[in-house]
């Protein structure tokens, strides 16, 4: 069935009817696929009529020219669920998504070459957009709400008033979406300044508004941009986010829902950001740079009516309520589980020690005496590098030194850990003491994501010295594949590893594989307190980054991942190669509201 959805003098219209959005913005790239129509359906029972996404250039796109839509990119079946669900959808393509996430979802690979101009109408940069909002867009444009899909509205780029003012640039934006077919409004957002909403958009494009608190004042300042068509405020800040070594972040659920229903008791429309934030998986967190680097968390829990593991929050019932003044609320039909999270036995099934198993990962690229290649140099975007230098038998001792550490440099030298150089704390420089094979393990942590230093290079950025003196490197890439397989990782889980790789006691950063069996497959928590840095995986799934330094101690394991009996978790440990994580009984990250429901009497 279609319908035609417009933008009226004053109101969104639905077949000719006012119609008020309520939207939650559910990243489809940061929940297990298998866990979709659930959070679907929940926000359909918080009250909303409508599923708003980003999409990540950067995931689809890793390599020029390759396009990945399957498992947890599957943005096809992710909009068929929001249709069956009865929900209307929003889609935000960017390219640009922001999003505290890796580059601000901008692939790597378009900054290889510097002449190319990023968010601005530069043909090279303007080329690589075409052709992937075309892939885009043969996704969305058969599912919107006028070929009987769910899709309501598009928006173009994102926040762009924050960064240039580049008319000619949205207007190419604008063409390609038309062109390719999209019939539904176009929208842009931006903050409520004047110069930002004067920036940021186009005649013909309805603005919408990113703000967390004074809506009156906030939508008062849009309307003046705006001055017909209904106004929305398309990112509700209803939380915030978190950085390693930061505090958590939460917001007050009556705050906020006092908020939400001034902005309603408006007229408005609304998206919170976020209906369900969902995790970071595997090395996709971004990072902020103004002036300190500051990479995000794996968890994106946001604070937000549904928590990481997908259950309502405080949030959720305080907001259920407010929508209930101004649209059919159904009936809650939620279910509080009775049975607690599991907390499966860890047992150690097998380590290697990554230093002795170098050659074997790969082969190593050499380069002339100068400065060592970065990450982007060798098309490895993400993860981890390794670098090795000869410094001769005579070396005695003295400085290395890097213009730039992006991110983290574990140093080795003859096999053992000399320090660590922090982009986070600043360092540049390291005393060395005598000793002759120098190896250097680069983590990039997080692409920037917003501002002027997104697609910044990864790596030890020259000059790079020894006492003043330019040498010769050799660098391995890490992949996650080579890593996984150093303890015999997919296999059936022995009772210890064997090969030329393990070890019973690794030292130095080391893979170390654990069993843990299950009745049947369940959502779990991983507690790292008891680990140093690193990576984890379960049955091959990339759960994320897990650090000390917190404030995140847990990692979310979604229970799709599981499987009933034997399960594997690997640790890739670039600290002192003896992680002891267990399972815990809930993520003390945010509020984990499982007994909320109890207490709404369901």
């Amino acid at each position: 069935m279609t319908s035609r959805f417009t933008v009226g003098d004053d109101d969104f219209l639905l077949d000719g009817r006012p119609h008020r959005v309520l939207s939650g913005a559910l990243h489809y790239f940061r929940v297990h696929p298998d866990h979709w129509a659930d959070r679907i359906e929940k926000a359909k029972q918080l009250g909303l009529n409508t599923i708003e996404t980003y999409v990540p250039w950067n995931d689809h796109e890793p390599v020029q020219g390759t396009w990945v839509d399957a498992g947890i990119l599957d943005l096809a079946r992710f909009l068929d669920l929001v249709a069956e669900a009865g929900l209307h959808a929003i889609v935000r393509p960017g390219p640009y998504i922001c999003a505290e996430y890796d580059n601000g979802g901008l692939p790597a690979w378009l900054f290889s070459d510097p002449t190319t101009g990023i968010r601005r109408s530069e043909p090279r940069f303007l080329d690589a957009v075409g052709s992937y909002l075309r892939r885009v867009y043969e996704i969305v444009v058969p599912r919107q709400i006028d070929r009987g899909g769910p899709v309501v509205l598009v928006q173009i780029e994102n926040e762009y008033g924050a960064y240039s003012d580049d008319r000619a640039y949205l207007e190419a934006l604008v063409a390609l979406t038309l062109d390719a077919g999209v019939t539904v409004p176009l929208t842009t957002v931006d903050q409520p300044e004047d110069r930002m909403l004067e920036n940021g958009s186009l005649p013909g494009l309805l603005r919408t508004g990113s703000f967390g608190s004074r809506s009156r004042e906030r939508l008062a300042t849009l309307r003046q941009h705006q001055r017909t068509g209904p106004l929305m405020c398309s990112e509700y800040w209803n939380g915030w986010f978190d950085h390693w070594g930061d505090e958590h972040h939460t917001t007050p659920a009556a705050e906020q829902a006092r908020d939400l229903d001034e902005l309603l008791a408006l007229g408005a429309s609304v998206n919170l950001y976020m209906l369900h934030g969902g995790t970071n998986f595997g090395f996709t967190n971004g990072a902020n740079d103004k002036g300190v680097y500051e990479p995000t968390v794996t968890s994106y829990d946001y604070d937000a009516p549904l928590d990481e593991a997908g259950n309502p929050t405080e949030k959720f019932f305080a907001f259920r309520e407010v929508f209930a003044k101004y649209a059919d609320v159904p009936p809650l039909t939620l279910e509080r589980s009775e049975q607690p999270v599991p907390t499966p036995e860890l047992r150690v099934a097998g380590a290697a020690s990554l230093l002795p198993a170098l050659d074997r990962l790969g082969s190593w690229q050499t380069s002339p005496e100068g400065d060592p290649p970065l990450f982007d140099d060798l098309g490895h975007y993400r993860g981890y590098l390794v670098l090795r230098a000869d410094l001769g038998a005579a070396f005695a001792g003295g400085e290395l030194a890097a213009a730039e550490v992006r991110d983290r440099a574990s140093v080795f030298l003859d096999g053992v850990r000399v320090g660590t150089l922090e982009r986070m704390n600043g360092d540049r420089a390291l005393a060395l003491p005598a000793g002759r094979d120098l190896v250097i393990l680069l983590e990039d942590m997080g692409r920037v994501n917003y501002d002027r230093r997104i697609g910044e290079r990864k790596g030890l950025v020259g000059p790079v010295t020894i006492d003043g003196d330019a040498v010769a490197w050799s660098a391995l890439p890490l992949e996650v594949e080579g890593l996984l397989a150093l303890v015999g990782s997919g296999a059936a889980v022995p009772a210890a590893a064997t090969g030329a790789d393990a070890v019973a006691e690794p030292s130095g950063p080391a893979v170390v594989r654990f069993a843990f069996d299950l009745a049947e497959p369940a959502d779990l928590f991983l507690d790292t307190e008891g680990c140093g840095k690193g990576v984890a995986f379960v049955n091959g799934f990339p759960l994320g980054r897990y650090w000390r330094v917190g404030p995140q101690q847990t990692l979310y394991v979604p229970g799709p991942a599981t499987l009933a009996g034997v399960n594997e978790l690997v640790l890739f440990e670039v600290e002192d190669g003896h992680p002891a994580p267990v399972f815990s009984p809930a993520a003390r990250l945010g509020p984990v509201a499982l007994d909320a429901l109890a207490r709404q009497g369901a």
